[in-house]
């Protein structure tokens, strides 16, 4: 059963009930964009219904001193509570985790001896793989971006993919200068493919299907360059981490 979570107009609400009402199509917004991503069984009420709980605790808990504006603070958890329940589907296999850094280890290998962006065939060639089963890595890794670093937390392996310090997650990252900056910088040094690529994704929110059609490639192919791109920004940021 299809379930409605519009808000209605009302007078006299305080600050956080203003929020949740002006807000309450955020939610909408990003649930479909992240159910675009998902295995089908997620359904996109489910994830609404969570994202709308997301919101409320933002609203509750917003800080407007601390230099992020309330709908990016908003996206950061109403996007986590809509993974922590896609989460409780169990569907990134452990392996996925595994790759993804294995995959980002090799990227900033490379880059560091060669001072030049990383290609994919010396990146298969040093993952010891096949070029056909990077692609296939790449693709799977694309999909771990979206878990919460609540959920990687809960498992030793995937738990290597974090910053050391608990209070260093993404909420807190957001709001300090320097990671900005950094992940900014990483962004900007990606190869214009895969610059444009998460230009697409993210600022423009088109799916796959659309980003192929904008570049005349597959969909599978879009997800590769999609998938290198997000762990070639993660080997970049990995320094970022280590010192801070």
């Amino acid at each position: 059963m299809t379930v409605a979570y519009d808000i209605p107009a009302s007078a006299g609400l305080p600050p956080v009930g203003e929020l949740v009402l002006k807000h309450g199509e955020l939610v909408k917004r990003i649930a479909y964009h992240v159910v675009s991503r998902l295995p089908s069984h997620i359904e996109v009420d489910d994830l609404i219904q969570a994202g709308m709980i997301g919101l409320m605790n933002a609203a509750q808990n917003f800080t407007p001193t601390k230099g992020a504006n309330f709908e990016t603070y908003a996206g950061i958890r109403i996007r986590g509570a809509m993974l922590d329940e896609a989460r409780k589907s169990n569907w990134t296999p452990r392996s996925t985790f595994k790759h993804a850094k294995q995959v980002s280890q090799a990227i900033r290998s490379i880059e560091n001896r060669t001072g030049r962006d990383a290609r994919s065939p010396e990146i298969a060639e040093a993952l010891g793989v096949e070029l056909e089963e990077y692609h296939r890595m790449v693709e799977s890794a694309a999909s771990s971006r979206l878990l919460s670093y609540e959920q990687l937390a809960g498992d030793p392996e995937r738990a290597s993919m974090l910053p050391e310090a608990p209070e260093d997650g993404p909420e807190a990252l957001l709001e300090e200068d320097q990671f900005r900056e950094a992940l900014a910088r990483a962004v900007a040094g990606l190869p214009e493919r895969e610059r444009l690529v998460l230009s697409l994704y993210y600022d423009q929110e088109l799916n796959l299907r659309e980003i192929g059609a904008v570049l005349s490639v597959s969909e599978s192919r879009v997800c590769q360059i999609h998938g290198q791109a997000v762990l070639r920004v993660r080997a970049r940021l990995d320094e970022f981490f280590e010192n801070g």
